[in-house]
C-alpha cells in the first residue's frame, strides 16, 4: 500500500515508520521541513517526503494523490498553553481538504481517551479533531490511548526524572487519578494492525495496557523496578499554577506543557473495553516490563526518538529561519586550533553535550541551565537523544542541532534558552585541518550588549577551554 505518513519526524512517527517499512508499504513522510528528518541513508532511499505544514493555508501543488491510506499524528498541545486547540482544529480542517484531492480509503488517527464529560482542552482538543476527521471522504479509524510509556516517551521521561531526582517528594493530590499506561510497542501494534483492515473503519476504540494505575502507582512501580527508594507524601491542595510549576522545575518539560500535562492529569484515562485488542489478537505487555523495555533501549544507545526534539519543546518554530549565521550587528567569539587527528574530533565534536558534557566548565554550565530554568527557559536537562549521532532539528541541552554533516565536518546549534538577544554555536573542520570553534551573539538592544559584555570573562575560560579539550580528548568508544 501506498501512505502518507504525517509527523513523520514526530515521537510516534519515528517508531511507526520503520514498520511500515518492514511490512512492505510505500511510505511518503509529510513533515513541515524535510532536512528535520533524522533518517540514515539507506531508509532515506526507502521514503519518499513531501514538505506541508497542515496548520497554514492549503496548497495542493506537489501534494500527492496517488495514496491508499493517511496516518494522522499531528499535535500541538506542547506549542502554546492558549491557542493550541485551534491550531489543531485548523491543521485537521485543512488535512480533509488536501485528501479530498487523493484517492486515500482510509485514516488512522491517534488521540486520547475521552470518557469524561468535563474534559481538560487537551482532550477536548484531541475529541474536536476526531469529530472533524470523521467529516472527511475517507473511512476513520480513530485509536485513543493514554499514558504512552517508552524510552523518549513524555510520559516516560517526566516519571524518570521525578524518580530519579526526588527520593523524597511532596505531590499535589491529581497522583490519585487513575489511568492506563500503553507500552509504545504496542500502540505500534495497534496502529500498523487496524492499517486496510475492514473491521476497523469509521470505528474509534481505546486502547491501553493489562494494568490500570494511579499517577503515585506508576511512580512507585518505577523506583521499584529501579531499585530506588521513594517517599511520597500528597498533600491536599496544589493549585494547577503550583503544579506547573512544580512538574517545570523537576522534570525536562517545558512550562507550556507541563500546565496542558496538569490540566489533563485530573481526568481518569481508562479504556472502556478491549474490543481492538480482540479483533487484532494482540496483548499488550504491563507497565513493568514496558518500562525494563525502555531501559533495554536506553542502555543500548538505541532511542529512536524522544518527544523532546519536536520544535515545540523549544524556542524554535522553523529552522530555517535560522541556518543563516547573521554577518553584520553580531558579536562574536572565534577560535581556531590545529589539530592533528580530524577524525577523533570530530569524534568528540558529535558527542558534546548531554552525559559527556560541554569539555570545559561543565559546572558553570549547569549554573547556566539552572539560571535559564529559573527565568523559564529549557535548562539543561533535555540533554541528547542518541549518545553518538546528530541529526538536523536535535536537541542538545539547551541548544537546537540547525545543521549536522559529518560529511563536511560542520556543527551549527542554535541557542533555545533566555537571552537578550540570539545565539549561535558553530563547529566545523576546514581544509587546514584546523578546529574552528565560532560563538556568535545577535543582541536585542542595549541589555543584549550589555550581557554579552559581562559574560566574557566567562566566554574567555569557558570558550578556550572547550576548544582545547575538544582537540585532545579521547573519543568515545
Amino acid at each position: 500500500m501506498k501512505i502518507l505518513l504525517t509527523g513523520a519526524n514526530g515521537y510516534i512517527g519515528m517508531r511507526l515508520l520503520p514498520q511500515l517499512l518492514e511490512n512492505g508499504h510505500d511510505v511518503i513522510c509529510a513533515v513541515r521541513d524535510k532536512n528535520r528528518l533524522p533518517l540514515d541513508p539507506e531508509t532515506t532511499k526507502k521514503v519518499s517526503v513531501v514538505e506541508v505544514d497542515f496548520a497554514e493555508e492549503v496548497n495542493l501543488e506537489n501534494f500527492p494523490t496517488n495514496i491508499d491510506a493517511a496516518y494522522y499524528l499531528i499535535h500541538s498541545m506542547s506549542g502554546s498553553s492558549n491557542n493550541f486547540d485551534e491550531i489543531e482544529a485548523q491543521s485537521a480542517e485543512n488535512f480533509n481538504k488536501y485528501m479530498a484531492g487523493t484517492s486515500v480509503k482510509q485514516v488512522i488517527y491517534l488521540s486520547g481517551i475521552v470518557n469524561e464529560e468535563q474534559l481538560s482542552k487537551h482532550l477536548s482538543s484531541r475529541k474536536k479533531v476526531e469529530e472533524i476527521l470523521y467529516k472527511g471522504n475517507y473511512h476513520l479509524t480513530v485509536l485513543r490511548a493514554g499514558i504512552v510509556v517508552g524510552s523518549g516517551s513524555s510520559s516516560f521521561e517526566i516519571i524518570r526524572d521525578l524518580c530519579e531526582k526526588l527520593p523524597i517528594m511532596i505531590a499535589p493530590k491529581w497522583l490519585k487519578t487513575k489511568i492506563q499506561p500503553i507500552a509504545i510497542r504496542d500502540v505500534i501494534a495497534f496502529l500498523s494492525g487496524v492499517l486496510g483492515n475492514e473491521k476497523c473503519f469509521n470505528q474509534s476504540f481505546d486502547i491501553g495496557g493489562p494494568d490500570i494505575l494511579t499517577y503515585k502507582g506508576m511512580l512507585e512501580k518505577y523506583s521499584e523496578i529501579r531499585g530506588l527508594k521513594l517517599w511520597i507524601i500528597p498533600v491536599p491542595v496544589m493549585s494547577p499554577r503550583l503544579s506547573s510549576y512544580w512538574l517545570y522545575f523537576v522534570t525536562s518539560t517545558s512550562y507550556k506543557l507541563a500546565v496542558n500535562l496538569v490540566d489533563s492529569m485530573k481526568m481518569e484515562v481508562v479504556a472502556r473495553d478491549n474490543k481492538l485488542q480482540e479483533i487484532l489478537n494482540i496483548q499488550p505487555i504491563s507497565y513493568d516490563e514496558s518500562i525494563e523495555k525502555a531501559f533495554q533501549k536506553i542502555e543500548q544507545n538505541l532511542v529512536i526518538s524522544s518527544w523532546k526534539d519536536s520544535l515545540v519543546a523549544g524556542r524554535l518554530t522553523n529552522l530555517k529561519e535560522y541556518i543563516q549565521v547573521p554577518k553584520y550587528g553580531c558579536l562574536k567569539d572565534e577560535k581556531i586550533l590545529k589539530t592533528s587527528d580530524p577524525e577523533r574530533v570530530l569524534d568528540n565534536i558529535w558527542t558534546i553535550g548531554g552525559a559527556r558534557g560541554w569539555y570545559y566548565g561543565n559546572s558553570l554550565w549547569k549554573m547556566r541551565g539552572f539560571m535559564d530554568r529559573l527565568v523559564g527557559g529549557v535548562g539543561l536537562r533535555r540533554g541528547r537523544t542518541h549518545a553518538k549521532e546528530i541529526y538536523t532539528g536535535d536537541v542538545l541541552d539547551f541548544w537546537r542541532v540547525l545543521y549536522a554533516d559529518r560529511e563536511s565536518k560542520r556543527l551549527l546549534l542554535f541557542a533555545e534558552m533566555k537571552l537578550p538577544g540570539e545565539a549561535w554555536l558553530e563547529f566545523c573542520i576546514n581544509d587546514k585541518n584546523e578546529l574552528v570553534q565560532t560563538a556568535t551573539f545577535r543582541p536585542k538592544g542595549i541589555w543584549g550588549r550589555l550581557y554579552w559584555y559581562l559574560m566574557l570573562p566567562f566566554h574567555y575560560f569557558i570558550f578556550g577551554g572547550m576548544i582545547r579539550n575538544i582537540n585532545k580528548a579521547e573519543a568515545v568508544s
